[in-house]
C-alpha cells in the first residue's frame, strides 16, 4: 500500500510511504539491483547499513537459477538471500528479450532458450506471477515486451496491445497474503501510444504503476518529455516507479516530475569498475592522482568505506586486482545514493526541492 504523505510546493515531487508485509520504505527511493538474490560483492547487513530499505532482484534470473523449488523449499526468497526487509521482483521480460538466445513472441506468452545452456521454455503473464509468489516478493512486475529503441510507430502500437492483454491476464491471477502487483507504461517514445497505455492499465486497476522502455539509448531530453507526459495520467494515491534509470541527474530530473522510486545497476556496476560517486561528481579511483591522498574517499560521507579507508588504499587494491577494492566502493556508492534520497525527501518536506537540486547540481560534476 501506497500513502501520499505531501506534494512539494513548486513541482510535482511527492513524499510517501510504501507498507508492505516486510516493512516501509519512505519514497522517493533508490533500489539497489540484486539481479540473482544479491547486490554484488555486499552481504545484506552491509546493504542494510547502508541506509537501504527496498532491494530489487529478478525473476528471469531466479527461475533459470535456482529455481522454484529450490527457493520454495528454503521458504521463499527472504529468507534465501537473508534479507528481512521489502522486495521487488521484475517480472524478467527486459532479460527474456534482451539475454535469451532465440525469443519468439506469442499472444500467449513469450518462449525463448536460456542465455545459460540454451534450453527452452515458455513464460505467460499468468506462469511469470505464480513464480513470484513463490519468491515471495512484495511487489511483483507484471510481465511486459520491452520496446527497443528506436522502433516504428506501428510494431509499437501492436506491443502496446500485446502488454495491455498480458497485464489483463496478470491482474486476474489470485494473489495471496500482502504481496502488491504493479503493471507497465510501454509505449516507446511516442505521447500517443504512452497515452493509450497508460489508460488502460488504469482502468484494469494495479497496486502501483511503472514506466518501462526508458533508459533504452533515447536522448536524455526525450525521457524527461516522456515521463512528464506520462506520470499525470497516472493515480496519483498509486506509487509511480520509473524502471533501469538511476543517474544521479536522471533522479533529480524525475522526482521533479512525479516519480518515487527507482532502480538501477549504477551504483554497484561502477563501484565495481573503480568509480566512487561523491558530493563533488564521479572519481576514478584508478587514476594516479589518488596514490598518495590518505583522505576519504567522500569527506562527507558516515559509510565504513570513508570512515576506515583512504583514496591511497583503496587506489592500491584496484591496482593490485583486490575484490576489497569492488566491495568498498559498491558499500560506499549505495549509501551515498540512500543519502541522496534521504536529502531529497528533507527537502520537499521543507518545500525546497528546486532548491536543494540547484544547489547540488552545482557542486556536482557531471
Amino acid at each position: 500500500m501506497f500513502k501520499l504523505i505531501k506534494k512539494d510546493r513548486d513541482t510535482q515531487a511527492r513524499l510517501g510511504k510504501i507498507t508492505t508485509a516486510h516493512g516501509e520504505v519512505d519514497t522517493p527511493n533508490f533500489m539497489p539491483v540484486g539481479t540473482a538474490g544479491t547486490v554484488k560483492t555486499l552481504t545484506p547487513d552491509e546493504v542494510r547499513s547502508a541506509g537501504t530499505q527496498i532491494v530489487l532482484s529478478n525473476a528471469y534470473h531466479l527461475f533459470l537459477r535456482p529455481g522454484a523449488e529450490i527457493i520454495k523449499q528454503a521458504g521463499g526468497l527472504h529468507s534465501f538471500m537473508n534479507w528481512n526487509g521489502p522486495i521487488l521482483t521484475d517480472s524478467g521480460g527486459f532479460q527474456v528479450f534482451s539475454l535469451a538466445q532465440l525469443c519468439k513472441i506469442k499472444d500467449d506468452g513469450v518462449e525463448f532458450q536460456s542465455h545459460i545452456d540454451g534450453s527452452s521454455f515458455f513464460f505467460t503473464p499468468e506462469s511469470i506471477i505464480e513464480f513470484q509468489q513463490i519468491l515471495g516478493s512484495d511487489i511483483m512486475m507484471v510481465l511486459d515486451e520491452c520496446i527497443p529503441y528506436p522502433a516504428q510507430h506501428d510494431y509499437v502500437k501492436r506491443s502496446v496491445k500485446l502488454t495491455t492483454n498480458w497485464a489483463k491476464r496478470s491482474r486476474l491471477v489470485p494473489i495471496k497474503g500482502c504481496q502488491q502487483l504493479f503493471g507497465i507504461v510501454q509505449g516507446g517514445m511516442y505521447l500517443d501510444l504512452r497515452k493509450e497505455a497508460a489508460e488502460q492499465l488504469v482502468e484494469i486497476g494495479f497496486d502501483g504503476y511503472a514506466l518501462g522502455g526508458l533508459s533504452v539509448g533515447e536522448p536524455r531530453e526525450l525521457m524527461y518529455e516522456i515521463v512528464e507526459f506520462t506520470i499525470p495520467m497516472l493515480p496519483q494515491e498509486k506509487l509511480h516507479y520509473l524502471m533501469g534509470v538511476g543517474t544521479v541527474i536522471d533522479i533529480l530530473e524525475s522526482v521533479e516530475r512525479g516519480v518515487d522510486i527507482f532502480d538501477c545497476v549504477v551504483p554497484t556496476r561502477n563501484g565495481r569498475n573503480g568509480v566512487a560517486f561523491t558530493a563533488t561528481g564521479k572519481m576514478q579511483i584508478r587514476n594516479a592522482r589518488y596514490k598518495n591522498e590518505n583522505t576519504p574517499i567522500d569527506e562527507g560521507c558516515a559509510c565504513s568505506c570513508c570512515r576506515e579507508y583512504t583514496r591511497s588504499y583503496i587506489h592500491h587494491l584496484f591496482k593490485v586486482n583486490e575484490i576489497l577494492g569492488l566491495r568498498l566502493l559498491s558499500l560506499h556508492n549505495i549509501t551515498f545514493y540512500a543519502k541522496l534520497m534521504q536529502n531529497i525527501r528533507q527537502a520537499i518536506k521543507e518545500d525546497r526541492f528546486l532548491e536543494f537540486k540547484k544547489e547540488f547540481l552545482k557542486n556536482y560534476n557531471i
